[in-house]
């Protein structure tokens, strides 16, 4: 029992399942159905982006082919547990998120100008929150009882190549999504304590 636990308003098992006990596999089995992979997005949306932007975007991989030309474009060491997952996630960011303005921040449209103004901003603000975004997707993975995979050791420009052309979406993570299959944990490694990371000023 941690400090977390005590102070959580979730139980304990919750704590233990999204946080204290849940580690990337590398391994799975067992199968994600078309609605637990809605399930999954149904609980990540709620996380807090920049006017409410959710650049986010998720594209499923189901399909042989699909999935063969992601796997292609990943580091080997990727490769096995991307095949053989039941489904797998590429999260990317819209990179025309802006122009929904009136769909997710609806009668307030003043700050649209600034990022009209600078590209740059524009891209950073979509790449940062869909990051943010994929925090919660990774923990909503966890709530629903599955195992999450994140991985950066990709080509993405070649992910981006075979499955946005048109340059509307911009890849950064592939999530493995699945039941932990056979010896899916290696050791676990540490992590900073409080004091390592945090102080009060």
């Amino acid at each position: 029992m941690t400090i977390a636990h005590e102070e959580a308003v979730i139980d304990s098992a919750a704590v233990d399942a999204i946080f204290a006990k849940a580690r990337t596999a590398n391994s799975f089995t067992g199968e994600v159905t078309e609605e637990q992979a809605q399930a999954i997005y149904e609980l990540a949306k709620f996380g807090p982006t920049a006017f409410n932007s959710q650049p986010l975007r998720v594209t499923y991989v189901r399909s042989e082919a699909a999935r063969a030309d992601l796997v292609g474009a990943l580091m080997a060491g990727n490769k096995a547990k991307t095949a053989s997952a039941p489904l797998v996630a590429i999260l990317s960011y819209d990179t025309n998120w802006a122009e929904r303005w009136d769909s997710f921040l609806p009668g307030y449209n003043a700050p649209k100008a600034m990022y009209d103004a600078d590209p740059e901003l524009a891209a950073a603000t979509g790449n940062n929150n869909a990051h943010l975004q994929a925090g919660y997707f990774i923990l909503a993975v966890r709530s629903l009882g599955f195992a999450a995979g994140p991985m950066t050791g990709a080509d993405f420009n070649a992910i981006d190549a075979a499955f946005f052309p048109a340059g509307d979406q911009k890849s950064f993570l592939v999530v493995n999504i699945g039941q932990p299959g056979d010896e899916a944990w290696g050791e676990a490694k540490p992590k900073f304590t409080y004091d390592d990371v945090v102080r009060t000023v």
